[in-house]
């Protein structure tokens, strides 16, 4: 299942009343859940708001929520989260250069990274032009569904 149909799932389940949806195709299976409001119950959903169920990375021991870096400031420039949950990559193969590097400059659509999942190559675009102020995921760790990734000053910013 490629980016763009999660993205807009995600936003499907984000606008309408639903408070889960699966969708099935061939052996691929996605499951996303929205979280209920506090007043509602809530049951085991991520505090993100929405999860993405599918076959994840091991769980590594020690790692938590709590030891991630917090995201920056928004006033510093413009975000880019994870779509989805796998393990990042700067680069297209081991060794090869990185797609980009603090300092330069991208274009919307530029590649930022690749995120693996379920051993698929996802490449992330960014989503708007500006500088790399900052690379926050590092090489082959895993990540996790809207974790800051990247922050691009932007001709705003």
């Amino acid at each position: 299942m490629d980016l763009r149909k999660l993205k807009t799932l995600i936003e499907l389940v984000e606008t309408s009343g639903i408070a889960e949806l699966e969708i099935q195709e061939g052996e691929e299976r996605v499951r996303i859940t929205r979280a209920l409001s506090s007043s509602q119950h809530a049951g085991n959903l991520p505090a993100s708001g929405f999860a993405a169920a599918a076959p994840q990375p091991a769980a590594i021991p020690g790692a938590s929520a709590e030891r991630s870096a917090p995201p920056p400031p928004a006033s510093e420039g413009h975000v880019v989260k994870s779509p989805m949950v796998g393990t990042f990559y700067r680069s297209a193969s081991p060794g090869a250069k990185p797609f980009v590097e603090i300092g330069d400059t991208v274009q919307k659509g530029d590649a930022l990274c690749i995120i693996e999942a379920m051993k698929l190559m996802n490449e992330i675009e960014a989503d708007t032009a500006g500088t790399i102020k900052a690379i926050l995921g590092e090489n082959g760790q895993p990540i996790e569904f809207g974790q800051p990734l990247f922050l691009i000053a932007t001709a705003d910013t």
